[in-house]
C-alpha cells in the first residue's frame, strides 16, 4: 500500500468520501458536472427567465424575424421571429428530460434483465442473453424512425391523446429505453455471477433469504458502480439520438422545442444565418462531450483500484 493511499483512507473514512476524492481528482469530470447542473438550471429556470424578460418563446412576430443578437434578444431571433436563447432554455428541458428519463428506464430493464439472467442461470440465461444479442444486432437508427414512424392510433390509442403535446416525449423516451438496455444487463449479468459466489451472498442464502431478496436486496446494490457508469455515458448517445429524430420530424413538434428540431428549422438558413443552427448545434456537443466526461471520471471514482 502506497503512503498515497494511507493518507486518501486515513482523510477520507467511507467508501463515498474516497470515491468523491477520486473523482475531484478528475478535473474535466468535475467541471464537466458543473457545466451540465449549470445547463440544467437554467433549462429548468427558463420559464421564469422568459417573465423576466418578457418574452414569450414560442411567439412568432414576423417583423422581428432573423436579427442578430442585441440588448433585447441576446441570441437574436429566427425564421419566425422567436427569441433563440429562450428557445435553446425550452430545448434544453425537452432534450436533458428526454435523455435522462430514457437513460434511468433503460437501466432499471438492463438492471432486472441481467440480475435475473446471471442469478437464475441455465436456460433462462441462456435465454435472455440471446434476447440480448438479438437488440444489439438490430441496426438501431433505422429502427428508432421505424417505431418513432408507427401510427398510435391504429394501437388502439385514442386520436386526442395521439395529438397530445406529451406524447411524442413519451414514445422516444419508451422507444430509446426499450433499445439501450442491452449494455447495462451484460455487465449486470457479470457482476451478478461474481457476486453470488461471494460469502456474504452465500451467508444470506444460509439463512433463507429468498432468491428476490437475493437478487434485489444483496446483489444488484453490490453491482452498482458499473450501473451508475453506463447509465451516465449512455445518456449523452441519448441526447443524439432523440436531436436525429427530431431533426427528422419524427420527434418533438413545434411550437416546442428541442434542440434537434431547432436545427432542422435551422437548416435552410446555414447560409444566410448559420447562427440559428450554429447555437443548437454547439449545445449539443457541449452536452454530449460532458456527460461523456462525467461517466469517464464516475468510472475512476467508483472503482477502488482507480487510486490516484
Amino acid at each position: 500500500m502506497t503512503a498515497g493511499t494511507v493518507l486518501e483512507i486515513a482523510g477520507a473514512r467511507t467508501p463515498g468520501q474516497r470515491a468523491w476524492r477520486r473523482f475531484c481528482a478528475h478535473r474535466l469530470a468535475l467541471w464537466s458536472l458543473a457545466l451540465l447542473v449549470l445547463l440544467a438550471a437554467l433549462a429548468m429556470a427558463g420559464p421564469w427567465i422568459a417573465a423576466w424578460r418578457g418574452i414569450d418563446p414560442t411567439a412568432t412576430d414576423l417583423l422581428a424575424r432573423l436579427e442578430p443578437p442585441s440588448a433585447r434578444h441576446w441570441l437574436g431571433t429566427d425564421d419566425v421571429g422567436r427569441d433563440v436563447f429562450q428557445r435553446l432554455l425550452q430545448g434544453g428541458r425537452v432534450s436533458l428530460l428526454v435523455a435522462l428519463a430514457a437513460a434511468l428506464l433503460s437501466a432499471v430493464i438492463g438492471a432486472a434483465i441481467g440480475v435475473v439472467a446471471g442469478f437464475v442461470g441455465g436456460r433462462l440465461d441462456s435465454l435472455l442473453m440471446r434476447l440480448t444479442d438479438g437488440v444489439i444486432a438490430l441496426p438501431l437508427l433505422p429502427l428508432l424512425i421505424v417505431l418513432a414512424a408507427v401510427d398510435v392510433t391504429k394501437l388502439g390509442v385514442p386520436a386526442e391523446v395521439a395529438q397530445s403535446d406529451q406524447l411524442s416525449l413519451y414514445r422516444i423516451i419508451v422507444i430509446v429505453a426499450l433499445t439501450g438496455w442491452t449494455t447495462v444487463a451484460r455487465l449486470v449479468r457479470a457482476e451478478t455471477l461474481s457476486l453470488k459466489a461471494r460469502d456474504f451472498v452465500r451467508a444470506a442464502t444460509a439463512l433463507g433469504a429468498s432468491p428476490l431478496r437475493l437478487m434485489f436486496r444483496h446483489i444488484l446494490p453490490n453491482a452498482a458502480s458499473p450501473i451508475v457508469v453506463a447509465t451516465t455515458l449512455s445518456v449523452g448517445n441519448i441526447v443524439l439520438f432523440e436531436s436525429v429524430l427530431s431533426f427528422l420530424g419524427l420527434g418533438v413538434q413545434p411550437p416546442h422545442a428541442s434542440w434537434g428540431n431547432m436545427l432542422t428549422g435551422a437548416q435552410d438558413f446555414v447560409w444566410s444565418a448559420p447562427l440559428l443552427a450554429l447555437w443548437p448545434g454547439l449545445m449539443i456537443l457541449i452536452t454530449v462531450i460532458a456527460f461523456n466526461f462525467v461517466g469517464d471520471g464516475l468510472q475512476d471514482a467508483l472503482d477502488p483500484r482507480a487510486e490516484r
